[in-house]
C-alpha cells in the first residue's frame, strides 16, 4: 500500500482540518494576542509580565515545581523499572500493581484527602505528637509547594516507570553480553550503554512529567497554592480581553513545551536502541539474589503505602462522620454517599460527565482508529507531521488549550459562557486522542498487511476492508484505548475547571471543586465523588494494562 487512494488521501485532509481548527488555531490565536498591542507587533505584554514580581516568583516557582517533581519520580522509578526489567521472579505483577496505584487518583482529588493528613492538626502531627517526636504541630504545607511537590510525585512517577521499562526491556541482550566480553564493568556498561540506549524512552517519560507538573491546575487550587504559572492563568480568564497579560504566559508555557519536544527530537531520537524478540528477552534475564529481591520488595512496599496514602485519605474523609483533633475518624457514616446520590450538583455533574466522555469518546475511537491506520498502513509525504500530529495534544496542557478556547470562540456559538459542551468534547477528545492512536497502532504493527491487501485485491473498498478485516483484528486495542480515553476524560481537570463556567453544565472535576468549597459538609461530600470517581478510572486503568501490557508506556509517550 505504497500509493494512497484517493479515499485516505480525503481522510488524511479531513483529519487535518480537525487539527488544524481545534489544535493549531488556538495555538495561532495565542500568539497573536501575546505578540500583538494596539494592532502592531509588539513585546510589550512580555516586558510588562518580567518586570511583575508577583509573575516572575510564579515562573520561577513553576520552573523549580516541575524540575524536582521530575526529578524525585526519576530517582523513584530507576531502581524499580531496571529490577523489574533486568530480572525474572515471581511476584512481579505485584510490583506493577503497587507501582500503577497512584494513576488511579488525581493528584486534584488527592489533594483533598492530603489536607487532612498534613494538616497542623491533621493525622499526621498528631501521630507525631503522641510519639513524642514533635512537641508542636508541623506547617508541613506550609506555602503549599511541598504539599503540591508530594501529590504530583506520588501521581506521576508510574508514568516514568512505564517508559522506563519500555525501554529497557527492548533493549537487546547480546549488547549486553558484547559488553561482558570485552571485559566492561557494571557500573561502566550501565553508564555507556545500557542508559544512552534507553535514554529516548526515559527522557520522554520525564518530559510529559515536567510538562504535566508545571501546568497541573487542580492541585495548586486545592492546596491553595497561588504561586504558580497555572494558578495565574486560571484567575486571568476572567479578564481575558482587558488583560493580555494572560496570553504572555501561555507563549511562555508553550516556548517550554516546544523547548523540551526539540531536545527530544534533535538528540534522542536518532539513538535506536537494538530490540530483540520477547522470548529471547524472557529467556536471558537471570534470577535475583534474595537478598537485592527481598529489598526491592521492601523498596517497592514503602513506595506503595505513600502512593496509596492519598486514597486511603480521601476514603477515610468521605466516610468521617467526626474527625476533629483525631488520628482516625472518631464516627463512621456514608451519608455522604447518600449526599452525593440525591445531591443536585453531583447528580447534574456524574450526568454531564458521562455523556461528555461518551461523545468524546466516540470521536476519539473514528478519529484515532482512521489516523492509526493511516500512520502504521500508508507511506506518503507528511506521514511525520500527521504523526506529529496526532500525538501534540500529549505535550499540549489542557491548560493552555482551554485558555485558547476561551479566547478565541467568545462572542461564537461555541462560546463557553454560553452552552461549554461543544468545546468540552472537542477539548476531551483533542486532549486523549494520542492515547486511542498508540493503543491502535501497537495492534496495527502486530498484523500481518496482506490480509488487508487480499481484501482489497479481493474487490472491496478501503472502507470495507477496515470495517471487516482490520477492526476485528485490533478489536481488543480499540476497547484498550477507548477505555482509558474515557475514564481519563471523566476526570480531565484544568478543560473542566475553565471552561464549565455555569453550575448546570459542570462536571465531575469542576463538582468536586464547588463542593469541596462549601464550609459544612464540602471536603466529606467532594471526597465521596472523588471515591466514585477513583472507582471509575481504577476499573478502566486494570482492563487497560490487561489488555496493553507492558505497551502501555508507549501511550504516555510523545
Amino acid at each position: 500500500m505504497n500509493k494512497m487512494p484517493l479515499f485516505w488521501r480525503s481522510v488524511v485532509c479531513l483529519l487535518a482540518l480537525f487539527l488544524a481548527a481545534f489544535l493549531y488555531a488556538p495555538v495561532v490565536f495565542m500568539l497573536k494576542e501575546a505578540f500583538t498591542a494596539q494592532g502592531n507587533i509588539s513585546l510589550a505584554y512580555f516586558g510588562i509580565l518580567f518586570r511583575n514580581s508577583m509573575m516572575i516568583a510564579s515562573i520561577g516557582n513553576s520552573l523549580l515545581l516541575g524540575c524536582v517533581v521530575t526529578l524525585i519520580c526519576l530517582a523513584l522509578s530507576l531502581p524499580i523499572a531496571w529490577f523489574a526489567t533486568r530480572y525474572r521472579f515471581r511476584g512481579q505483577w505485584l510490583i506493577n500493581a503497587l507501582i500503577m496505584v497512584p494513576m488511579v487518583l488525581p493528584p486534584f482529588v488527592g489533594a483533598i484527602g492530603m489536607k487532612q493528613f498534613l494538616s497542623r492538626f491533621g493525622t499526621l502531627n498528631l501521630v507525631l505528637m503522641k510519639l513524642g517526636v514533635v512537641s508542636a504541630p508541623v506547617d508541613w504545607l506550609g506555602s503549599g509547594f511541598w504539599g503540591v511537590v508530594v501529590l504530583e510525585v506520588l501521581h506521576l512517577f508510574p508514568i516514568i516507570y512505564l517508559n522506563m521499562s519500555a525501554s529497557l526491556a527492548n533493549i537487546d541482550p547480546s549488547l549486553e553480553e558484547a559488553a561482558w566480553n570485552l571485559g566492561s564493568r557494571r557500573f561502566p556498561f550501565i553508564r555507556k550503554i545500557l542508559l544512552p540506549l534507553a535514554m529516548p524512552g526515559i527522557f520522554a517519560g520525564a518530559a510529559i512529567v515536567f510538562i504535566w507538573s508545571v501546568t497541573d491546575l487542580g492541585t495548586p487550587l486545592i492546596l491553595e497554592y497561588r504561586g504558580v504559572v497555572a494558578y495565574q492563568i486560571y484567575v486571568m480568564i476572567n479578564d481575558i480581553h482587558s488583560n493580555p497579560m494572560g496570553y504572555a504566559l501561555v507563549v511562555l508555557l508553550l516556548v517550554w513545551i516546544g523547548l523540551i519536544y526539540y531536545t527530544s527530537k534533535q538528540f534522542f531520537n536518532s539513538r535506536q536502541a537494538y530490540m530483540a524478540n520477547k522470548a529471547v528477552r524472557l529467556a536471558q534475564r537471570p534470577a535475583p539474589a534474595a537478598w537485592y529481591k527481598t529489598v526491592m520488595f521492601a523498596y517497592c512496599a514503602v513506595i506503595g503505602v505513600f502512593a496509596i496514602m492519598p486514597h486511603c485519605m480521601v476514603i477515610l474523609t468521605s466516610v468521617a462522620g467526626r474527625w476533629f483533633m483525631t488520628v482516625l475518624p472518631e464516627q463512621f457514616t456514608l451519608q455522604y454517599y447518600q449526599t452525593v446520590l440525591t445531591h443536585p450538583l453531583s447528580v447534574i455533574s456524574v450526568r454531564n460527565s458521562i455523556f461528555l466522555s461518551s461523545v468524546s469518546t466516540t470521536l476519539d475511537i473514528a478519529v484515532g482508529v482512521l489516523a492509526a491506520f493511516i500512520i502504521a498502513r500508508m507511506k506518503f509525504r507528511g506521514r511525520a507531521l500527521l504523526d506529529f500530529s496526532v500525538m501534540l495534544p500529549l505535550a499540549m496542557p489542557g491548560l493552555i488549550l482551554a485558555f485558547g478556547y476561551v479566547g478565541m470562540f467568545a462572542g461564537t456559538w461555541l462560546d463557553p459562557r454560553g452552552n461549554p459542551f461543544p468545546l468540552l468534547v472537542i477539548a476531551y477528545a483533542v486532549r486523549r486522542l494520542p492515547f486511542m492512536v498508540r493503543s491502535v497502532d501497537a495492534g496495527l504493527r502486530q498484523i500481518d498487511p496482506s490480509m488487508e491487501e487480499a481484501s482489497l485485491n479481493l474487490g472491496a473498498s478501503p472502507l470495507r476492508t477496515l470495517w471487516k478485516v482490520t477492526l476485528p483484528l485490533v478489536s481488543t486495542n480499540v476497547i484498550a484505548g477507548g477505555l482509558l480515553v474515557f475514564t481519563f476524560a471523566v476526570l480531565e481537570v484544568s478543560d473542566s475547571l475553565i471552561l464549565a463556567m455555569k453550575e448546570n453544565y459542570y462536571p465531575v472535576t469542576k463538582a468536586i471543586y464547588a463542593l469541596v468549597s462549601r464550609i459544612a459538609d464540602g471536603m466529606p461530600v467532594g471526597s465521596a465523588l472523588g471515591v466514585f470517581a477513583m472507582l471509575l478510572l481504577a476499573g478502566g486503568m486494570f482492563i487497560t494494562g490487561k489488555i496493553l501490557g507492558r505497551k502501555m508506556g508507549e501511550l504516555f509517550r510523545m
